[in-house]
């Protein structure tokens, strides 16, 4: 390995080989002698977790980065706030966290950094997300002159200064938090709509010529620069690219959701590109089986080398609505196993692989070795992920 986080793989690897034997009572390496070499196929192989629609413990936080790390994944995209609640500490604006669902549901700065360290240790980056200007309504409970109105409080109000005083605010205490070089500014679900009801952002817009749409675009770059100024690399979820597409900063990474086929058009136009189309990789939709979980690609639909070199890589979704410490293990694994093993693997050696024999076996060996290292992951062919057994069985087959 040239770096220690190579060295921490290929230890996750040989640990995996390693079984008790309950005979001998020895621990042995099966199917000696191995040699393998190994490397990810991409560089971004992520898993978001959503602490706004329900808080998850620090605890909570740490099991899911170690699971993390026996599947190799290396990105925790933590999605701290949203319009729920707002549960993390701002120095230059402490009243923001007044947002969260209570006072015992938060996150003090220094809970941040030890997650961040906790993370690194384990060959993982934080990429924490902020989105805005939609997804922003917990803002002003500690902040109400952030919301146009009492009646419209969002997206944030985007006529006033002070909203971009507070994100330069929010963005440059993350900053000293969070060393990574992505960081996302989210941009999705914004509707605009309550901007032209609200008087003096009206008169706002109507003195610029704007619409709501420009007022949009105006947002979202306006905060794709203070990012770039304080040296990170934004992400945006990609209604910001099929929106104003030609207008973002070319350092823009352009996170796909709303399905597939947004990558090529994005890396055609010579921005990179995040894959994590909503049918296959989120995983609050507990309907989508392991299969077409583990059989989706990053790359369909590009040819190009070059143009493939621009996808990062990919990530599952842990949307919080109806997760919380009692099923969020269970609803990320396995199934994020399946993503995992395609962000690792080479293709050639994933797609000569036959689902229903080698890959389920591997998915089953692999669920059962998260159970025994105390991760509740839910059995692989639940016709709903997360849901328990239908009736006694070996780990093994469930």
């Amino acid at each position: 390995a040239n770096t220690i986080y190579g060295a921490i793989r290929g230890l996750e690897t040989f640990s995996q080989l390693c079984v008790f034997n309950y005979d001998t009572k020895n621990v042995e390496v099966r199917y000696a002698p191995w040699y393998i070499q190994d490397e990810p196929r991409f560089a971004f192989r992520g898993l978001m977790l959503d602490t706004s629609r329900h808080y998850l413990p620090v605890d909570v936080i740490k099991q899911v980065i170690d699971s993390m790390s026996f599947s190799k994944l290396n990105v925790l995209h933590w999605h701290i706030i949203d319009e729920q609640s707002f549960p993390l500490e701002i120095p230059s604006y402490p009243n923001l966290w007044k947002g969260s669902y209570s006072k015992s549901e938060r996150y003090t700065v220094e809970d941040a950094r030890y997650i961040v360290s906790y993370a690194k240790k384990r060959g993982i980056h934080v990429m924490a997300e902020i989105d805005v200007p939609g997804h922003a309504e917990s803002w002003g409970n500690g902040y109400p002159k952030l919301w146009p109105s009492l009646s419209c409080t969002e997206p944030l109000d985007v006529s006033s200064n002070f909203t971009f005083e507070v994100i330069t605010g929010i963005l440059s205490d993350m900053r000293k938090i969070f060393p990574f070089g992505l960081f996302h500014l989210g941009g999705d679900e914004v509707y605009t709509g309550c901007w032209n009801l609200t008087p003096h952002v009206k008169q706002w817009l109507d003195e610029r010529n704007m619409t709501t749409k420009d007022a949009y675009k105006y947002f979202v770059l306006k905060a794709q620069e203070i990012a770039i100024d304080l040296n990170w690399i934004p992400v945006n979820w990609e209604e910001t690219f099929n929106s104003f597409g030609g207008s973002l900063n070319p350092r823009t990474v352009v996170h796909n959701w709303l399905g597939p086929g947004v990558c090529p058009k994005v890396v055609a136009k010579g921005l990179r590109c995040i894959m994590s189309n909503q049918g296959v990789w989120y995983l609050d939709h507990l309907d989508v089986p392991w299969e077409q979980v583990y059989t989706a690609e990053p790359l369909a639909g590009i040819d190009d080398t070059a143009q493939q070199k621009l996808v990062l890589g990919g990530e599952v979704c842990m949307w919080g609505e109806t997760a919380d410490t009692s099923d969020v293990q269970q609803t990320i694994w396995p199934r994020a196993a399946a993503a995992a093993e395609r962000m690792w693997s080479q293709l050639e050696a994933i797609s000569a692989q036959d689902l229903e024999t080698t890959v389920l076996a591997r998915l089953h060996y692999f669920r059962c070795l998260l159970n025994h290292r105390g991760i509740a992951a839910a059995p692989v062919t639940n016709f709903y992920a997360r849901r328990p057994p239908i009736g006694p069985g070996s780990c093994f087959v469930q």
